[in-house]
């Protein structure tokens, strides 16, 4: 029974190219172990995009979801605070808009203003 090199994987991960290259030329198994490697990698790069591309859609899935949220959140609030807001709601109402003498500006008797 053979011993068989045990060096691929610590060469790789602890030590150089120029040092793992020397030992792929010496020995025959370090070498198919490397190149099984190589095919792993090569199949990983092919699918790299694939698994952005999904991994990105589901990020824009997520902020579109914050959006909205926020946007109800803001929205919310802003008409929760028109609708508690007993001054303002005195002066707007539903399908009325300010005059000028609303304002606060003189106006004469056709409510335009007033220019002394």
């Amino acid at each position: 029974m053979e011993n068989k090199c045990s060096k691929y994987e610590g060469l790789f991960v602890f030590s150089n190219a120029d040092s793992l290259e020397k030992h792929l030329e010496e020995c025959e198994e370090c070498r198919q172990e490397h190149e099984k490697m190589q095919k792993v990698s090569e199949l990983i790069g092919e699918v790299k995009f694939h698994y952005l591309a999904k991994r990105n859609k589901q990020r824009r899935k997520a902020f579109k979801a914050a959006c909205v949220l926020m946007l109800l959140v803001f929205s919310t609030l802003t008409f929760g605070v028109a609708a508690n807001n007993d001054d303002l709601m005195d002066t707007l109402r539903y399908g009325e808009s300010l005059s000028a003498e609303d304002l606060g500006f003189p106006v004469d008797s056709y409510g335009l203003l007033m220019v002394d």
